[in-house]
């Protein structure tokens, strides 16, 4: 089944555990969380204090996306902040299969996330060590972006590597413009999870959107 993600990039921050609470109860699998240093990318979002204090709802994966240089002096403090899935940029570590290893030290899933321009062969030495790739459809830092269409072929190709292998376990998650508009095209790509910020909190109605999102996702699947 594919998964749906809501950004809380998108959501009120002044009232973030109902937001989280509300698209629980909307149908979310898991919330992405969209850390941001102002280094890595253009932006400031929060840090594990905050992720700490968000309520943990039974069932709903909670998935760290570390958007900052040095990750590997923060995955610690995520992971006791509660995230299940720390996501760290092949382009911000210099020793990607250590801190791959190091993420999963703390008994979380890992994945490595690839900016647009950045090339697949990058992992082709650590996918049998990785629990999730994310590939970034828009440039980091800013929620509200349109979707890359080149990106399209990249999550293909990806899908192919990953089945040839034998890493079907593997999730393939994408974040930046996925909507009503793009996410069958992404989903009949290879996709099983989805990042959705404006897609689901832009919306007046939580529930329907991510059951439209889903239900999209389902036709391209057929």
């Amino acid at each position: 089944m594919i998964k749906i993600a809501p950004s809380l990039l998108s959501a009120d921050f002044g009232r973030i555990n109902e937001e989280i609470a509300a698209v629980h109860e909307a149908g979310a699998d898991w919330v992405h969380l969209d850390v941001m240093d102002n280094h890595f990318v253009p932006n400031l979002t929060f840090g594990p204090p905050i992720v700490a204090r968000m309520k943990k709802r039974e069932g709903l994966v909670y998935d760290a996306h570390l958007m900052v240089q040095n990750p590997d002096s923060l995955a610690e403090a995520f992971a006791k902040a509660g995230c299940h899935y720390i996501t760290i940029h092949a382009e911000a570590t210099h020793h990607l299969q250590r801190s791959i290893k190091h993420i999963q030290s703390f008994k979380v899933k890992a994945g490595v996330s690839l900016n647009p321009h950045t090339p697949l062969n990058v992992l082709d030495w650590v996918l049998e060590d990785l629990d999730m790739v994310l590939l970034m459809s828009v440039n980091p830092g800013f929620g509200g972006q349109s979707y890359i269409p080149q990106v399209t072929r990249k999550i293909a190709q990806l899908r192919e590597t990953l089945d040839k292998r034998g890493l079907g376990r593997v999730e393939i998650q994408v974040d930046g413009g996925v909507n009503n508009d793009t996410v069958k095209e992404v989903v009949a790509a290879g996709a099983t999870c989805l990042v959705a910020g404006t897609a689901v909190f832009g919306q007046p109605d939580y529930k329907k959107a991510i059951a439209t999102l889903r239900e999209l996702a389902a036709q391209a699947k057929k």
